[in-house]
């Protein structure tokens, strides 16, 4: 059974690999090799760090026409993941930390006018 199951496994990540080696490729095909965030340009030596997002975040939704995807550089992938992230409620902000209360431009006008109030 044990045999089955393990078969089984490696059927579907060798062919969730294929699906994503097709899909990338005829993307590349498709688009100029440019970031679609930040237009930084790719060449065959750089190429790795191009990588194809699908836009509505469904990675089986691969039209022929590439009208799901968009070529974006490794960073600007990140991010735009990390802002999906973000608004589904994640947060690596502490909230333990009190409010900084210091404004750096309290006297601003005071030194302005070039009437210094005196430091504390």
């Amino acid at each position: 059974m044990a045999d089955r199951l393990d078969k089984v496994i490696l059927d579907a990540r060798r062919a969730a690999d294929q699906r994503a080696t097709g899909y990338r490729a005829q993307a590349l095909k498709l688009y100029p090799w440019v970031c679609g965030r930040c237009a930084r340009t790719f060449t065959n030596s750089n190429l790795q760090l191009l990588e194809v997002h699908h836009k509505n975040g469904n990675h089986d939704d691969n039209p022929p026409d590439g009208s799901n995807w968009e070529l974006l550089c490794t960073y600007c992938h990140e991010h735009e993941h990390s802002k999906i992230k973000d608004a589904a409620g994640r947060s690596d902000a502490r909230t333990d930390l009190p409010a900084a209360t210091f404004n750096p431009f309290a006297d601003l006008k005071a030194r302005l006018e070039g009437k210094t109030p005196p430091r504390k």
